[in-house]
């Protein structure tokens, strides 16, 4: 899959500004710009933490679509997602995640990611996550 196949963001990844930079196999990358109406405290600019968990969440459902076997008509939800902060995001700077599906199992897919601004290896918060797969999601009919 290249980045041309991934359609359409989350709506709430579309609303926080998060676009998809790349991707490479199984890696997908993610940035959000640096936006005022995204920061947790306006007396340091930091941008809050409610952020940083939705793009690490999002980042690594799209590299889960990412895999080689992973097959569109799948239904995935979110089933365990944890989080280490490093540090605080560093104001006025883009936000940017990486993220890699390790393993897509049967019914559940495993992904890591890191959170970082300029460089990779001074991270913000990395992530380890699960999600589970299913049949696909189609619209409930009105009862």
């Amino acid at each position: 899959m290249n980045k041309d196949d991934l359609e359409h963001l989350p709506p709430h990844g579309e609303a926080i500004g998060m676009s998809l930079v790349s991707v490479v196999g199984r890696v997908c990358t993610v940035k959000v710009p640096y936006a005022e109406h995204l920061v947790g405290d306006p007396d340091t600019g930091i941008i809050h933490g409610g952020v940083i968990t939705a793009t690490l969440d999002n980042a690594s459902g799209w590299a889960v679509r990412c895999h080689e076997d992973w097959a569109t008509e799948m239904g995935m939800a979110t089933l365990d997602l944890r989080i280490d902060y490093m540090r605080p995001a560093e104001p006025f700077k883009d936000l940017m995640v990486q993220a890699e599906c390790y393993k897509l199992a049967k019914n559940i897919a495993f992904v890591r990611a890191v959170a970082y601004q300029d460089d990779i290896e001074d991270q913000v918060a990395t992530s380890v996550a699960a999600f589970m797969l299913g049949t696909p999601n189609t619209p409930r009919a009105d009862s």
